[in-house]
């Protein structure tokens, strides 16, 4: 059985870089592209980011089998530590990780984290 899990990090980001970028690296880590067809792979998951000035709070929400949730943080914190995604449009956005770890899930998240234990 499927189980959610929290996972939070704090990327210095350049202004004119797509805010989306790091959750499509994301993507791209757990499913091999961030365009593909559903199911995900390995970890039904969602990316939310939320730029305050120069830093990106990142809070990514996923679900899996309890013995896979170490390799899942690590896809995750490997995503993020590259710093750099070129998107479909061929522009780069760049990123430094400032710090990564396990969150913990909220009670408005119930709703969500229930679709991905689905999924």
């Amino acid at each position: 059985m499927r189980t959610a899990f929290a996972h939070e990090a704090t990327i210095v980001m350049e202004a004119h870089s797509d805010v989306r970028s790091p959750g499509a690296a994301i993507t791209a880590a757990l499913c091999g592209h961030w365009e593909h067809e559903p199911p995900c792979p390995i970890a039904p998951h969602h990316t939310d980011a939320d730029r305050r000035d120069g830093t990106v709070r990142l809070r990514v929400l996923f679900a899996v089998e309890a013995e896979a949730e170490r390799e899942v943080r690590a896809r995750i914190d490997a995503a993020l530590a590259q710093g750099t995604l070129k998107g479909p449009d061929g522009v780069t956005s760049r990123w430094r990780l400032l710090n990564a770890r396990p969150g913990l899930l909220h009670p408005e998240d119930l709703p969500h984290t229930e679709l991905l234990r689905r999924s």
